[in-house]
């Protein structure tokens, strides 16, 4: 297995991560986890943090799980999300922690849980990441 990247490095490879402000906090094949800041700008009416935004969170973390998951000289892309919402975010920070539930030859899927800052669920995304070949 080739080494893994810093979480710095993973992020880099995601310009929407980035551009939204996600921070990589821990990544392995074992499971990754990334907080978002919330901001005026992620926000729908009254500042709740649009669930665009959460979603976002959860898909990047759970891609960069599968990606640690690949065979070498493979890539992955989520062909499918479902997403439960529980809570509304209005300030702080949400983490997300995303653990492989299947590493397969085809798919992996990825269960991702988010947080806020007193530990309460927000959401849980499982997503389905299909595997292929790089070239």
């Amino acid at each position: 297995m080739p080494p893994i990247p810093e979480p710095a490095a993973l992020a880099q490879l995601m310009p929407f991560a980035v551009e939204l402000g996600i921070e990589i906090e821990q990544a392995s094949p074992e499971g990754a986890a990334a907080r978002l800041a919330w901001a005026p700008e992620l926000c729908t009416g009254a500042g709740i943090m649009h669930g665009g935004a959460i979603l976002s969170l959860a898909d990047s973390v759970g891609a960069i799980c599968a990606f640690l998951n690949l065979p070498e000289g493979a890539a992955t892309t989520t062909i499918e999300t479902k997403t439960n919402f529980f809570r509304a975010v209005r300030k702080g920070h949400i983490r997300a922690t995303a653990r492989p539930l299947h590493v397969g030859r085809t798919v992996i899927v990825v269960q991702t849980q988010v947080e806020d800052d007193d530990e309460r669920p927000v959401a849980q995304t499982t997503q389905t990441q299909a595997v292929f070949s790089g070239g």
